[in-house]
């Protein structure tokens, strides 16, 4: 019995009713389609534009307790997906089946769409902002806006689903001085507007601080993450809050709530419906719930998925989120707000005596054990709270859960890098080394 020309709105439930008639006792339907047009500009001017379409489902059943879990893109067989979810449910132990029930919510759509000609002309306003100053920069960018719809199906009723348009723009120019190799790259995501001439500004203020190489500082100074930088903090804090780590014992965290784990200065939550990573359900049809984790330095809760929650005495807290199609939900943070403060960038500039700025960086991003060492990719040495130029050749190195403590200014620039949204801020001392010419 084949599927490939049913419509998206009845493909779930007739997954639903053919998981029934083969002997499983539950089963959910997770439908996700996108549309993407995106804008691309190579060397000043603009090379290319793209459509792109992904349509996939995720059949995920339990038969004697047993849990398995399929997936197709494009085009469904349905019988196929059903017979291999039960094939994999064959192979796990059998568990707690716990799914949402009883709700067939009203989600309004997110974001609103733009035409290609609208992302063609932000394109060409950003470069063309860059190139009167900087001439001899080559530029690229791309621009894009992705409609996806989510949809969430179970066998015990639960019904719930959205649309979200999210607007993207990325713009790195490439400065070339006889053996010298700069690239500087910025980017944002919103819903509704782009905003390309805040984005050329970024990238303007970082060519002009690196028109002079100066040699880096080394030792334990302060160094300034701009908010592109500061989100390397934040990935090892998400894994910190994740509560199947505190369950696992491997977060060093598990047994710190209501106990002070940051400097006074941070304030850490999730706010569903701010910015463009905003989302109304977890990938379990749970909404999605406000949730201060972090206030003024003292933790205060754990994210959670259903399995997570119960495992931990506690309940979900819209947490569970799927990797990817292919994978089961697990905790995770999606919406992550790290309140800022007063103070520019400039203004936290203006702080530093004898500092680093870091603003872009090669790999080696801390780990849930929190420690780092981080190649500056894009760094700037500031003296007496002047910029005096880009520095080379730079590695910082130092603890997260050690940095937080020593926070001792967040900025008002707050910004979204990836789906946190950080300030700027100011650690009071990493050990910072450098190769000398």
């Amino acid at each position: 019995m084949g599927s490939e020309n049913l419509p998206q709105e009845t493909l779930a439930e007739q997954l639903l009713e053919l998981a029934a008639k083969s002997g499983a006792e539950a089963a959910e339907v997770y439908q996700s389609r996108s549309l993407s047009r995106p804008v691309f500009f190579e060397a000043n001017r603009l090379k290319q534009l793209e459509t792109a379409q992904a349509e996939g489902v995720a059949l995920r059943l339990w038969r004697g307790g047993c849990p398995g879990l399929a997936v197709a893109y494009g085009p469904v067989e349905t019988s196929a997906l059903v017979e291999r979810a039960l094939a994999l449910s064959q192979l796990n132990q059998p568990e707690l089946i716990e799914l949402g029930s009883n709700s067939k919510p009203n989600y309004p759509n997110l974001g609103e769409a733009v035409s290609v000609q609208q992302l063609i002309d932000w394109g060409k306003e950003a470069i063309a902002l860059v190139r009167d100053i900087y001439p001899e920069v080559v530029t690229s960018a791309e621009w894009d806006s992705e409609v996806e719809t989510i949809r969430l199906v179970n066998s015990r009723g639960l019904d719930c689903h959205y649309t979200d348009t999210t607007l993207s723009g990325y713009l790195s120019a490439e400065w070339i001085r006889g053996d010298d190799f700069l690239s500087v790259s910025d980017g944002q995501t919103q819903r509704g507007f782009l905003q390309p001439e805040k984005l050329a500004s970024q990238i303007m203020q970082r060519l002009g601080w690196a028109k002079e190489n100066v040699s880096s500082p080394t030792g334990r100074i302060p160094v300034l993450f701009t908010s592109k930088a500061a989100d390397m903090l934040w990935g090892t804090v998400q894994a910190a809050l994740n509560g199947k780590r505190v369950w696992e014992r491997a977060s060093p965290w598990a047994d710190r709530l209501g106990q002070v784990v940051t400097s006074s200065s941070i304030t850490l939550s999730q706010q569903p419906e701010a910015g463009p990573f905003s989302c109304p359900f977890d990938d379990e049809g749970t909404p999605t719930q406000p949730i201060v984790f972090i206030k003024q330095g003292v933790l205060q809760h754990f994210c959670c998925d259903r399995a997570t929650g119960r495992l931990l005495g506690t309940s979900t807290t819209g947490n569970g989120f799927r990797p990817s199609l292919g994978s089961y939900p697990t905790p995770s943070l999606f919406n992550l707000l790290v309140q800022p403060q007063a103070g520019s960038l400039l203004d936290l500039i203006a702080q530093l005596q004898d500092g680093l700025i870091v603003d872009q960086m090669l790999g080696g991003g801390g780990s849930i054990s929190g420690d780092f060492s981080i190649n500056v990719d894009l760094g700037y040495y500031v003296k007496h709270g002047q910029v005096l130029g880009r520095v080379k050749d730079t590695m910082v190195a130092g603890n997260v859960y050690t940095a937080l403590k020593q926070i001792v200014a967040l900025g008002s620039d707050a910004d979204w890098n990836g789906s946190c949204y950080t300030p700027s801020l100011i650690v009071e001392e990493l050990s910072t080394t450098s190769r000398r010419d």
